[in-house]
């Protein structure tokens, strides 16, 4: 960031201008501060992840040697813990015991979800770039699958989760947003918003990757729609595809689980 007193632009307008969250510019260190290695492998764990999200990083570090990568496995752990990228299955998880009195017991199970804001579906995914990354929070409706809103980072302090969630509820609420046992959501801030709003709070079981099966399966079609078959040089450039796939997404890509209607067409349904 330059000087506001030098260039007559506030802090707020340069992160508009580069398109991203105003908190990550404060921050005192690089954003990305890996090595050009370290981004490369990060880029590969995320498309391992992706297509098999119950790897842990025994079988990644294994993965990655496979294919000429000289890595140890705690080195491919603490990348995953950077990107913010958990194996899913069942056992314990002792960081998200320190917010055990945060957790929500999951309210869907057996649950017919048959209108448009009766249940949304938040989660958090990293996005590799040609030189580093971002993170991305997204809210998408359960029952027409269309995105609510979206939001951009790159660091993965809550700030950025929190400003998409407030501007969505601005607008309209649901009966239930559903999240995972991640940091981000077990906490009082998140839960306040929530409350504030008169909506329930509901986070998968611990290991149970069909909890939140509809917003992975959304991740994971954007990132091989868009992500993977580019290479994006600024948060700008990543942004505005990002814009551009959603928009398309969720009005003109017809989606089969909706007899191929579109994402938009189907929020507009009532039960």
């Amino acid at each position: 960031m330059v000087d506001f007193t030098e260039n007559m632009l506030t802090v707020r307008r340069q992160a508009e201008l580069v398109a991203v969250n105003r908190t990550s510019v404060y921050r005192k260190e690089p954003p990305y501060k890996e090595s050009e290695e370290n981004i490369e492998i990060m880029s590969l764990i995320d498309r391992v992840h992706t297509d098999y999200p119950t790897y842990g990083y025994r079988i990644i570090t294994r993965l990655l040697s496979n294919v000429g990568y000289v890595v140890n496995r705690k080195r491919v752990r603490r990348l995953m813990r950077r990107m913010d990228v958990h194996a899913i299955y069942p056992g314990p998880n002792l960081s998200k015991l320190l917010h055990a009195k945060y957790r929500m017991p999951y309210l869907l199970r057996g649950l017919e979800i048959t209108k448009p804001d009766q249940v949304w579906g938040i989660d958090i995914t990293y996005l590799p770039m040609g030189k580093g990354f971002m993170y991305m929070f997204a809210i998408i409706d359960w029952y027409s699958r269309c995105i609510v809103d979206y939001e951009l980072s790159l660091s993965l302090e809550k700030s950025f989760v929190m400003k998409c969630l407030r501007r969505a509820l601005s607008r309209k609420a649901p009966s239930i947003i559903n999240s995972d046992q991640g940091s981000h959501f077990t906490n009082h801030e998140y839960l306040d918003i929530l409350k504030d709003h008169g909506v329930k709070a509901s986070m998968d079981g611990k290991g149970r990757a069909t909890d939140n099966a509809r917003t992975e399966r959304f991740f994971r079609t954007m990132k091989y729609d868009c992500v993977y078959v580019r290479e994006f040089a600024t948060p700008r450039d990543l942004r505005h595809a990002i814009d551009e796939y959603i928009d398309v997404y969720n009005y003109q890509r017809p989606c089969q689980l909706l007899a191929m209607n579109f994402p938009a067409l189907n929020m507009l349904k009532t039960a």
